[in-house]
């Protein structure tokens, strides 16, 4: 590696953010699809007798599964220092159909 290269590497990309994207959005349910090329990421807030998508986060396979190996790894990280998180139980219905 030349030293531009690891100069490059060196320097932190500056990441700009609104406001708005940073105050974040609320989100009680995820719904996942994939194809060959892509994963989509809708996550969505459930308050009855409606709900609504908030984002949609479309990714390659490759960077999904690293997403996945990341949150693992902060989740154990969280365990370590607050105790175990138990999951979630499943809803009673989705989007107003029962869950078999």
């Amino acid at each position: 590696m030349d030293n531009s290269q690891s100069q490059n590497e060196n320097k932190g990309i500056q990441i700009k953010v609104t406001d708005e994207v940073l105050a974040g959005k609320y989100s009680n349910m995820a719904q996942i699809s994939h194809n060959r090329e892509e994963f989509v990421l809708d996550f969505i807030t459930i308050l009855p007798p409606a709900g609504t998508l908030n984002s949609r986060i479309i990714m390659s396979p490759g960077h999904y599964k690293r997403m996945i190996k990341a949150m693992q790894e902060n989740l154990r990280r969280c365990e370590e220092s607050f105790g175990e998180v138990k999951e979630s139980s499943e809803p009673e219905t989705i989007l107003g159909f029962p869950v078999k």
